[in-house]
C-alpha cells in the first residue's frame, strides 16, 4: 500500500508540472505533503520532511557546485581545445564518436580525487 502511495505521488507530481498546472517548487511542496496525510502520517510530516532534507542537502550541494563550476569551465572554453580535436579525429564516425566522448569524460574526470590514497 505505501509502495502504491510513493507511485501515485510521483504520477501526480509530473502530471501536475507536465500539465503546467503547478510549478516545480510548488509541486515538490504541496503533493508530498497532501499524499502525507492521505497515508496517514500527519503527525509525523514534519520530522520526515527534515530528516529528507538532512539526506537529501549535501547532494543538491554538490550539484549547484558542479553546475556553476562546468558552467563556467565551458562558458570560458577550457573544454574547446581537446573537443576541436576528438572531432577532428572522429571524422563524424558514430562509435568514434561515443568513443571520444568516453575519453574526454575521462580527461576531465582525472582531478586526482578517485586515486587510490597510500
Amino acid at each position: 500500500m505505501l509502495a502504491l502511495l510513493g507511485f501515485l505521488t510521483i504520477g501526480v507530481f509530473l502530471l501536475a508540472i507536465f500539465t503546467k498546472k503547478l510549478s516545480v517548487i510548488v509541486s515538490l511542496v504541496i503533493i508530498p505533503i497532501i499524499f502525507g496525510l492521505i497515508g496517514g502520517f500527519g503527525a509525523e510530516i514534519g520530522g520526515l520532511m527534515l530528516d529528507g532534507l538532512i539526506q537529501v542537502a549535501p547532494t543538491g550541494i554538490m550539484l549547484v557546485f558542479a553546475i556553476m563550476y562546468f558552467g563556467l569551465m565551458m562558458d570560458v572554453g577550457l573544454f574547446d581545445p581537446m573537443i576541436k580535436k576528438i572531432i577532428q579525429i572522429v571524422k563524424g564516425d558514430p562509435l568514434k564518436v561515443v568513443m571520444g566522448t568516453v575519453f574526454l569524460a575521462m580527461i576531465v574526470h582525472m582531478d586526482g580525487n578517485d586515486l587510490p590514497h597510500l
